[in-house]
């Protein structure tokens, strides 16, 4: 069993930045993949950035650029570093993860971007 826990979301204005956090209660390089997704009203959960197990990020074409994923083995966090915000990057931020070909998610940070 993995527990994922978020954190770090909040109200910026558009053109500021936000730093969120995903702590698993396990060894993270005992994780396949880890990912982050997010969920705006109304629409469909979608990848935002992965990270494979052997550190090689993967991002979405709307934030590449912007947003930087990275993990810390040390403490089990994984990170996303989210520059230059967008109101059109307002949702619902989850943490995913793959351990032995089951995914677990964390429940969510809210990021609101106001413009």
């Amino acid at each position: 069993q993995v527990q994922l826990v978020e954190s770090g979301g909040g109200l910026v204005q558009a053109g500021g930045s936000l730093r969120l956090s995903c702590a698993a209660s396990v060894n993270i390089f005992s994780l396949t993949t880890m990912a982050w997704y997010r969920q705006a009203p109304g629409k469909q959960r979608e990848l935002v950035a992965a990270i494979t197990y052997g550190g090689d990020p993967n991002y979405a074409g709307s934030v590449k650029g912007r947003f930087a994923i990275s993990r810390d083995s040390a403490k089990n966090t994984m990170y996303l570093q989210m520059n230059s915000l967008k109101p059109d990057d307002t949702a619902v931020y989850y943490c995913k993860a793959r351990s032995y070909g089951k995914d677990y998610w964390g429940q969510g940070t809210q990021v609101t971007v106001s413009s």
